[in-house]
């Protein structure tokens, strides 16, 4: 009973922590002024770009960041609806990619 308990706990934290997440579409070429110490993605080489190339996101908690301000925010339910597009997933790829 207890191990249903925790199991049920860390779930309700691990969704709360996604959903304490926020995420922005931003055009490639403004990569240049992502700063990536108020993102959690790393550097520029650990964004994920639309299949186009065009386009990636960034994802945050807490205030936004000033680089991104005015921008459309989504939360992750959204944002995983988005990824799944076309515009960011390859329909004749492999299961998962």
């Amino acid at each position: 009973m207890q191990q249903e308990r925790t199991a049920r706990l860390i779930h309700q934290l691990y969704h709360l922590n996604l959903m304490s997440k926020n995420y922005v579409i931003i055009d490639a070429s403004d990569v240049s002024s992502i700063d990536f110490d108020q993102v959690m993605e790393t550097s520029a080489d650990t964004l994920r770009y639309s299949l186009d190339g065009s386009k990636t996101f960034v994802k945050f908690e807490g205030s936004t960041p000033s680089f991104l301000e005015g921008k459309t925010q989504y939360d992750h339910s959204e944002i995983l609806t988005i990824l799944a597009g076309p515009e960011w997933t390859d329909p004749d790829g492999p299961p998962g990619e």
